[in-house]
């Protein structure tokens, strides 16, 4: 019994590698973070209801930034394309042809 030869998968169908979707969600960490310090350091000569705001922005983004960084693009099934086949254009049985070329008088 043989074992059915897998096909190969096209690389426009193949999915973000996971090196490259973790560097991804730490840049959007460390962004956050970065309002966020920005915000703390802003909260000080800032007055009134800025300042307020910016405080709350700053106790509200590690939750929201810890939320996006943990949140894993989900994997769709079903997206897998296989490639097609390439069929040779000439076979080990096709003929070959004689003949010789003409070159016309414009040609260098």
């Amino acid at each position: 019994m043989t074992r059915p030869q897998p096909s190969p998968q096209s690389v426009t169908t193949a999915p973000e590698s996971l090196r490259e979707e973790q560097g991804s969600r730490i840049r959007r960490y460390l962004v956050m973070m970065a309002i966020r310090t920005i915000c703390f350091v802003a909260a000080v000569p800032l007055q009134g209801w800025m300042r307020w705001t910016a405080v709350a922005a700053a106790v509200v983004l590690p939750y929201v930034a810890v939320v996006f960084a943990n949140a894993v693009k989900p994997r769709a099934e079903g997206t897998i394309t296989p490639v097609t086949p390439v069929v040779p254009m000439l076979s080990h049985e096709a003929e070959t042809l004689e003949g010789h070329v003409v070159h016309h008088p414009r040609d260098p």
